[in-house]
């Protein structure tokens, strides 16, 4: 009790009181300083640690020495009874008081008026440094119609950390609050590919919103240090860049999911006021230890590289956080998809059999861990399309994941892959349309767009399309490989064969452009330049017109093991082994309902065609009633393909082999001659690869069309530099 009056008597209380206050106004001004100035992170760490040496050093030497009317004196050397504490206490408490309003001043004005213009600073000066800078006050009106007022943009926030090694975590931090808020249903999300392709770019915040249709965008930085983390994020109306809302969080990493969903819920309570609607339910994100959480993003972002060595890089990260937390479903769905893109028959080279049931495994186990996790549907999804396909119950995944989150742009993407299975082309087109304005520079859905509008005969519409894409992605492969398939549509084949050709140059291991290279070799009938590609259609057709039908039996066969059996029973017919087909049909499917039920006959499907050779099969073996229930159902096929605007020469081909085997040989030649006029290229002999022609060799009619063929190929290898045939 004597020390401590003693404390009291010579002020220490006091003094430490007054240098707390005071310290922590210092705090407050040094931190805005630091981060308009973009100082390093120790920078404010090191002003924390000097102040609280001082502080020890302060209570020293309030305790050894004394003010005193002469100056400061050693305590020991003061007369108590000429000692002035009392009257130098009460001053102490004038200052305290005086450092506690200012104090209490600077929190209010600080919270109420200057948080909005500091964090905006922040910002923009954190953007500027990337070279993006928010413009707004000084842009315009857009000129485009009004977007949705219930859409929103999340910008991926600027890594202000010192290392720039963890842009992978603040654009991880983005996306994972883009994720949250596009399971609202109401509020129309831009996709992340989108919203990322303006990274780095100095672009006004107006220009960005007309671009992707929102009203309202969420700018932000993150800094990590440590096991710190501070995360400023802003929300700012589009029309007339108000700041609707911004806040900065300063937490543990541990926290880092709390701080996602109260950005997330702060924006729906924010948007909540004025456009959605009261009952609109909060987000909340899957939680996990914090170095799972940094697997996981790291992963992710590796996984949009679509590559097999960042692919293979992904699949190593999520085994590391599937072995911390065995109960974070995410990284299960996640994992689980990563295997489906590795297989051989996609970006990897996983045998397909094994990547398939891999692939299952995780995702099973990510369905079983959280039954409402939209990712997990999706990728559950993206295995039933196959192959070998299952269209059906691909199709009840994908919309299962997409009635989770209505803004998931991967599930819309391959629900359209599931619906071209089973010919739902108009639902397949909506899809494509409603991924178009909300994610319009997401890259799989461009290829998909572009080429269902080819097979409608929009060659025009979908340049346009490329065009009005290509000044945000320029030099990408994808823009290449898209205008690729619209030249081969049209018979282009030379143009198309260098874009594709530049295309596998830019990325050696892209399966996609290697096949449009071996499309490209067979349509200039370069038959033995085409890769060695096992699951490539166009491989199994050079291999015949080479005259090696052994091997393009094996290859074929292989091709019917994982569920695509066109490319065998073409091969079959026009190597008049059409007693192999029957056998090959008949001892797999009870009848042709069976038949048609695993392997529809779509047109954008890997069944297409399929039906005509079993009709010819089944004509040839003189089997009337499986030649007309194969016909039937050929026909019903074409014409709801037709029915829905398809028009692509593939189409027109097996319409001409309907009438041709039908007997209706003047539809059947005007039919032909539309697809050849159209550019469509096949062997020099018509009827060597599609011999339901076989009856028309001879015919003057037909006989022009094939000359016509010929004449468009020998254009088309004048080109190349190639002799004519």
């Amino acid at each position: 009790m004597a020390l401590f009056n003693e404390l009291k008597r010579r002020n220490v209380f006091r003094v430490a009181i007054a240098y707390v206050v005071v310290a922590w106004l210092i705090l407050q001004v040094a931190d805005v300083i630091l981060n308009n100035v973009q100082a390093p992170t120790w920078a404010f760490w090191l002003i924390l640690l000097m102040l609280s040496i001082g502080f020890i050093l302060v209570l020293v030497f309030s305790w050894v020495f004394e003010l005193t009317p002469e100056g400061i004196k050693r305590e020991s050397e003061v007369d108590r009874s000429e000692s002035i504490t009392p009257q130098t206490g009460k001053k102490l408490d004038r200052l305290i008081i005086g450092v506690l309003v200012l104090a209490v001043a600077y929190f209010a004005v600080d919270k109420f008026w200057l948080s909005a213009g500091r964090d905006a600073a922040l910002i923009e000066a954190a953007l500027e440094e990337a070279g993006v800078q928010a413009a707004a006050e000084q842009a315009s009106e857009p000129d485009a119609a009004d977007p949705d007022d219930k859409s929103i943009a999340v910008l991926p926030f600027v890594n202000m950390s010192d290392d720039a090694g963890n842009e992978y975590f603040s654009d991880g931090i983005s996306e994972e609050i883009l994720n949250a808020l596009a399971k609202v249903k109401e509020l129309k999300v831009a996709g992340r590919t989108s919203s990322f392709a303006f990274k780095g770019q100095n672009q006004d915040l107006r220009l960005i919103g007309e671009t992707l249709g929102v009203q309202n965008i969420l700018e932000g930085s993150v800094r990590k240090a440590g096991d710190k983390v501070r995360i400023t994020a802003q929300l700012v109306k589009v029309d007339d860049g108000f700041h609707l809302w911004s806040e900065t969080y300063d937490r543990r990493l541990d926290d880092v999911f709390a701080i996602q969903d109260e950005i997330a819920n702060a924006i729906l309570q924010e948007l909540k006021a004025t456009l959605l609607d009261e009952g609109t339910a909060l987000v909340s994100t899957a939680r996990t230890d914090s170095e799972v959480y940094d697997l996981y993003l790291l992963a992710k972002q590796r996984m949009y590289e679509r590559t097999r060595l960042m692919l293979q890089s992904a699949a190593e990260l999520l085994d590391r956080a599937i072995a911390i937390d065995p109960e974070y479903a995410p990284a299960y769905a996640q994992r689980g998809i990563a295997a489906l893109l590795l297989s051989e028959t996609s970006y990897g080279e996983i045998p397909h059999d094994q990547s398939q049931a891999q692939a299952k495994l995780y995702l099973d186990k990510a369905v079983a861990l959280d039954g409402e996790l939209a990712e997990a549907w999706a990728g559950m999804g993206l295995y039933y399309n196959g192959p070998p396909s299952q269209p059906r119950k691909g199709i009840e995944a994908l919309e299962r994941a997409l009635a989770i989150n209505p803004n998931l742009i991967n599930a819309g993407n391959w629900l359209t892959l599931a619906y071209w299975q089973v010919n739902r082309l108009t639902e397949a087109m909506a899809l494509l349309n409603a991924i178009k304005e909300r994610d319009p520079l997401y890259k799989p859905a461009l290829g998909n767009r572009a080429f269902q509008l080819v097979m409608m005969g929009k060659a025009e519409e979908a340049r346009a399309y490329v065009d009005g894409i290509e000044p945000f992605m320029p030099d990408d492969i994808y823009i290449k490989l898209t205008r690729a398939w619209i030249d081969f549509s049209e018979g282009q084949s030379a143009a198309g064969l260098r874009r594709i050709q530049a295309a596998l140059e830019q990325q050696p291991t892209n399966r996609a452009a290697k096949e449009g290279v071996n499309q490209g070799h067979y349509m200039t009938h370069q038959f033995d330049k085409l890769f060695d590609d096992h699951y490539s259609d166009f491989y199994i057709r050079a291999l015949f017109n080479l005259g090696q039908n052994e091997e393009a039996m094996i290859v074929a066969q292989q091709q019917a093991a994982v569920g695509v059996v066109a490319p065998l029973f073409r091969f079959l017919n026009a190597s008049d082994q059409s007693g192999l087909l029957i056998d090959y049909l008949e001892e797999r499917w009870p009848d042709l309902e069976a038949f048609q039920r695993d392997v529809p006959a779509a047109i954008l499907g890997p069944g297409f065609g399929a039906m005509a050779d079993v009709a010819l099969a089944y004509r040839r073996a003189g089997n009337r009633e499986q030649f007309v229930d194969a016909m039937y159902r050929l026909d019903a096929a074409n014409r709801e393909a037709l029915d829905q605007g398809i028009t692509c020469g593939c189409l027109k081909i097996v319409v001409a082999g309907y009438h041709s085997m039908a007997g209706e040989t003047d539809l059947a030649l005007a039919s032909l001659a539309e697809a050849i006029d159209g550019g469509f290229i096949t062997s020099a002999k018509i009827s060597l690869e599609f011999p339901f022609f076989r009856e028309l060799d001879g015919n003057p009619e037909y006989e022009a069309i094939q000359a016509r063929m010929i004449e468009n190929l020998n254009r088309e290898r004048k080109l190349l530099g190639l002799d004519p045939i």
